[in-house]
């Protein structure tokens, strides 16, 4: 009975330091303490469609975009649009030294007049054939090119992209229009 305890504490303690660590990350990030992050972390300068950006320990160069997509997928199986797909490809390297996990649900997507919509990880499943773009551990020096899906209204165009490395990062503007 004792070592179930002494476990579960232990467990516990190691939850907590995983919850407190993310938010001391967030706390010092750029939007939050300007002198918590370095220059190379969240550049001042917004990068445009094919050039570098970087965030952390990635590397993003968005590729190509293109919305107006209905569908995703076969005729069997994928994914229907509730307004229109917008598919976005970004080659994301790994610039630090170590292991990175890339998640396509902590980007995000900005229309011109700022409202916000996030990453459709289900669509992008049949976006990538090897799931480039859902929780993919990228090793140092190496790097992945995949689609990352949203879906927004028919009637709206991205303005800009905000690429983390992390769900907890300050992240890195990349216009599209």
């Amino acid at each position: 009975m004792r070592k179930t305890t002494t476990l579960a504490l232990i467990a516990t303690a190691v939850v907590a330091l995983g919850c407190g660590s993310g938010a001391a990350d967030k706390a010092s990030s750029p939007s939050s303490d300007k002198g918590g992050a370095k220059a190379e972390d969240k550049p001042a300068k917004t990068a445009k469609l094919g050039e570098a950006a970087r965030d952390g320990k990635f590397e993003f160069t968005v590729k190509s975009s293109k919305c107006g997509v209905a569908k995703i997928g076969t005729d069997v199986i994928g994914a229907k649009a509730q307004g229109q797909f917008c598919l976005v490809t970004v080659n994301v390297k790994n610039i630090g030294k170590e292991a990175q996990m890339f998640d396509g649900s902590s980007q995000k997507a900005y229309a011109a007049n700022g409202t916000e919509y996030s990453a459709d990880t289900g669509a992008a499943i049949y976006a990538n054939k090897n799931a480039e773009t859902f929780l993919n551990d990228i090793n140092p020096g190496n790097q992945v090119t995949g689609v990352v899906v949203f879906d927004i209204p028919k009637n709206v165009k991205i303005a800009k992209l905000e690429l983390h490395d992390s769900p907890f990062s300050g992240g890195v503007d990349v216009a599209l229009s």
